[in-house]
């Protein structure tokens, strides 16, 4: 009788086990090692092959009466965290951080461009052990995170610079209220024209994609469309012309007399493409 139960119990504890967290598994085993009675803990422990004092800590967690709970284990319990065992661990990680660091040293914000990897990788060579995992974690411990970079810098600045700006500024208030329209120019991202991949996704039926050059080096004689944009600040409204002779002085005025002809109603129609 006792080895059938053994075996019913085995076999139980044996399909729950992986379904089970660490303190489940041992209010488990405390269950059936109350349910056997005197030397339960003891056959509980052969049966299933867990140590005798974790089926005794499963019995004492039972009979203490605590309400049920989603901490696995006690307060204090398990590993200690790294940088508290291995004390160092921080300051040798910073040293590695500091001479990339980006950003004002005050600030509760920053950023280092190492990779988690080959910092930890240095650092087990320096004797930490430590996982890209841990080094990430440590690193947001200390208020760094990932982020792009900033335009903030702007090189040398003309002593004229300001006194330039406030001029284009007075000019454009000036032929705005006056009713003469007032424009922004500039060239977009050029393209290469042919079979290239481009970023981005269409819709097309499934398994029938637009097929595409397996490399992106255009040919040496490769024409590029040029998309040149002019924004009539007034009309909140603009025009864009697409083009092949490159960003050139002529490209840019033929552009703005194509769109001052179209505002004017006596739009020519568009050159041929290249």
């Amino acid at each position: 009788m006792t080895e059938g139960i053994g075996a019913v119990v085995a076999e139980a504890f044996a399909v729950l086990r992986p379904h089970l967290n660490e303190r489940q598994r041992r209010l488990a085993l405390g269950a059936a090692a109350r349910a056997l009675g005197r030397g339960g803990i003891r056959s509980v422990a052969g049966m299933t092959g867990a140590a005798e004092s974790t089926v005794s800590r499963g019995v004492r967690e039972l009979e203490s009466g605590a309400a049920p709970s989603a901490r696995v284990r006690t307060a204090g319990a398990g590993r200690r965290r790294l940088r508290d065992s291995d004390p160092g661990l921080v300051d040798a990680l910073l040293a590695l951080v500091e001479p990339d660091q980006r950003g004002d040293p005050e600030s509760a914000l920053r950023w280092t461009t190492k990779s988690t990897r080959n910092l930890a990788a240095e650092l087990t060579r320096q004797g930490h052990r430590v996982g890209p995992d841990t080094v990430a974690a440590l690193l947001k411990q200390e208020g760094f995170s990932l982020q792009a970079t900033s335009r903030t810098s702007e090189g040398a600045r003309h002593p004229d610079r300001d006194a330039q700006f406030r001029y284009i500024n007075d000019r454009v208030e000036e032929f705005t209220a006056a009713g003469p329209p007032v424009v922004s120019v500039d060239t977009k991202k050029k393209e290469v024209l042919g079979d290239y991949a481009v970023a981005g996704r269409e819709w097309h039926r499934a398994g029938r994609p637009v097929r595409v050059r397996a490399h992106d080096f255009p040919e040496k004689d490769a024409h590029k469309a040029v998309p040149y944009g002019i924004y009539d600040l007034a009309a909140d409204t603009g025009w864009v012309v697409v083009g092949c002779d490159g960003d050139t002085a002529a490209f840019a005025v033929a552009t703005l007399r194509r769109w001052w002809e179209g505002r004017a109603g006596t739009a020519t129609r568009p050159r041929p493409g290249c």
